[in-house]
């Protein structure tokens, strides 16, 4: 790609990230524009409620209501992660559940063999074999005997040695069982935590945002969009896109495609689809649907999918966020990303640069 063309391109991207990665449809390259010149008001002087307050006074708003929905997201992470423990160890204790059923199946039938065994000499007056192959006098039916007695031995022993076996596994299969349970109790109270606490900050930013006016609402609007651009300017003005130009693999297109079309859906806390999602539902389904599985969250996406370096990045990678991983996007080319982005927005384009990057990862 040629340099005109991406500087062209960056720009584009910049106003992409603008227009689009806060604003709602039809609303967005209007509120991108500076404020236009007020309309001569018919009343010598405007009412109170008319007059926005201070920009100082909406960047509190905007950084509050940014740490509230960071601390959402943290809690998210949380809450997917215990919930994604709870049914793998669901799934183990029912696995569990049925090898024991089948190891007191067994010891059951083994017992019942040991039980004949003796119920069979008993018949034969309590006599040890050996004792009744010296009273039976012929050579020839001595010498048979004492085969079938040393098999029996043998058969005997590997019964009992088999038994205690199945006893013992039965025994750790119970343990493994309690284990289990007790790691599934625990990380369903995390999981409730987690929720109560993605709960209360999406009210508490809810109830700040209500007690703003229409008028202060779009300005709102307007400066978060203001910041996101300015972080993606400042990003494309290292000129990193100069050194971005990696292809993507074909399981990155099904990736990027499977992303994209999901446009518009809403962020859910939890969600992992199909009619809406959070930020690592939306990567983790695509790559699902790329074929790659990955893990569920955006930290284990950063701790256990390989790294690279971002002017290594390609279409399909995975954009991590802020220094605890607690937000993740896919990266779709020149400069852009795909992100659910949190409660109350949809899964929306964005500059790739618009949030604080902690690395890169890619999942194939």
């Amino acid at each position: 790609m040629g340099r005109g063309r991406r500087t062209v391109l960056a720009a584009a991207v910049t106003v992409v990230c603008a227009i689009t990665l806060l604003g709602a449809p039809g609303t967005a390259f209007a509120s991108a524009l500076p404020d236009p010149a007020p309309t001569p008001s018919a009343s010598p002087s405007p009412s109170p409620s008319a007059t926005l307050p201070p920009d100082e006074d909406l960047e509190a708003v905007r950084a509050r209501l940014d740490e509230l929905y960071h601390d959402a997201a943290v809690a998210t992470d949380a809450y997917n992660a215990a919930k994604e423990k709870t049914e793998k160890q669901s799934a183990e204790i029912t696995e569990l559940t049925w090898d024991i059923a089948e190891k007191q199946r067994k010891l059951d039938e083994l017992k019942e063999r040991a039980g004949a065994a003796a119920r069979a000499q008993y018949r034969l007056g309590g006599l040890p074999p050996e004792a009744q192959l010296m009273l039976g006098g012929d050579p020839r039916t001595f010498l048979d005997g004492a085969g079938r007695v040393l098999q029996g031995e043998r058969a005997t022993k590997a019964l009992i040695e088999e038994t205690a076996r199945t006893q013992q596994d039965l025994k750790q299969y119970a343990a493994d069982a309690a284990d289990h349970l007790r790691k599934l109790e625990a990380n369903r109270k995390a999981k409730a935590a987690a929720k109560k606490r993605i709960e209360q900050r999406v009210k508490e930013a809810e109830r700040l945002e209500a007690t703003l006016e229409e008028r202060q609402r779009e300005r709102l609007a307007q400066l978060e969009r203001q910041a996101a651009a300015r972080a993606q300017t400042a990003w494309l003005d290292t000129g990193i896109l100069e050194e971005i130009d990696g292809k993507a693999s074909e399981a990155g297109k099904k990736a990027v495609e499977f992303a994209t079309a999901q446009l518009g859906k809403p962020y859910e806390w939890g969600a992992e689809g199909p009619k809406s999602y959070d930020c690592s539902g939306l990567t983790s389904q695509a790559w699902a649907a790329a074929g790659h599985p990955v893990p569920r969250t955006s930290q284990e996406q950063w701790k256990r999918l390989r790294r690279v370096d971002i002017r290594d990045m390609r279409p399909g990678d995975l954009i991590i966020y802020n220094g605890d991983a607690s937000h993740v996007a896919m990266y779709v080319g020149d400069g852009t990303i795909v992100h659910a982005p949190r409660p109350g927005r949809t899964v929306t384009l964005a500059g790739a640069g618009s949030m604080p990057i902690l690395g890169v990862v890619r999942p194939d």
